[in-house]
């Protein structure tokens, strides 16, 4: 299932590549910072029905088509993570797949197409960029580390905006830089290119590929109060093991 996952993901990319710097149909969702274009429909499109085709009795949860059928396995797309960006022709998107079996995230394949990097994981079997291991940075303290994060579409109206957050974490460390791909940033997590994360308000397809990578690369996952991650949790910290309690304790602490 997982090379299957990485063929169709790498295909999807393919789409996106041919509708980047070209002229885009752009609609809005949840807000006018939540952003649809005709690249996002075609390459979820796309995936569905190639799981359709390969794995009829699986269940899909996709960000543009939502819930289809009922399994204990649900393959859940994002077909551009980054549309933000993409819409703006801002070098920084992917695509996602993971797979879920009983609610815990067993494979993972998540593309950058403008890169050709395709980050890949199997629970129990390691994190991989083009096939070759990754592992977490060894960046133990704050001070020396250079984080990342995101802030939800509705941060003008939502209290939980992560301004506060972010205002108390950034004195402490290196550098914060927001990608605005949640994938994406949980990618360069596990790769070591960055050293910590953290956001709030996601969807499951934004990021539970991505949990999976981080703990297969050597991270540590929990929610931002510290709690055990699940699929229907909707924050997140990651990073190193050593590093992840002190994040843990800044954000935490009044």
């Amino acid at each position: 299932m997982l090379a299957f996952a990485k063929e169709i993901i790498v295909d999807a990319g393919e789409i996106l590549k041919h509708h980047f710097n070209s002229p885009l149909e752009i609609k809005t969702k949840s807000t006018n910072r939540d952003l649809v274009t005709q690249a996002d429909i075609e390459a979820e499109k796309f995936i569905i029905s190639a799981i359709q085709e390969q794995f009829p009795n699986h269940a899909i949860l996709a960000e543009e088509h939502g819930e289809i059928g009922i399994s204990d396995y649900i393959w859940l797309i994002d077909p551009i993570d980054g549309t933000t960006n993409f819409a703006h022709s801002h070098p920084m998107f992917c695509s996602v797949i993971a797979l879920a079996y009983h609610n815990e995230i067993i494979l993972t394949a998540i593309y950058d197409p403008l890169r050709d990097e395709l980050f890949s994981s199997e629970y129990g079997k390691g994190a991989f960029l083009n096939d070759q291991p990754i592992t977490v940075s060894s960046n133990f303290t704050l001070a020396s580390s250079v984080l990342v994060t995101g802030f939800p579409y509705d941060r003008a109206t939502n209290p939980k905006n992560n301004m506060k957050e972010f205002c108390k974490i950034m004195p402490q460390v290196q550098g914060i830089r927001r990608s605005g791909s949640a994938a994406l940033d949980m990618c360069y997590i596990a790769c070591g290119r960055l050293d910590g994360y953290w956001e709030f308000h996601l969807n499951p397809w934004d990021f539970a590929g991505g949990v999976l990578l981080v703990r297969e690369a050597g991270g540590k996952i929990s929610n931002v109060d510290g709690s055990n991650w699940s699929i229907t949790s909707n924050n997140v910290i990651a990073a190193n093991k050593e590093l992840h309690q002190e994040i843990l304790e800044v954000l935490n602490h009044d």
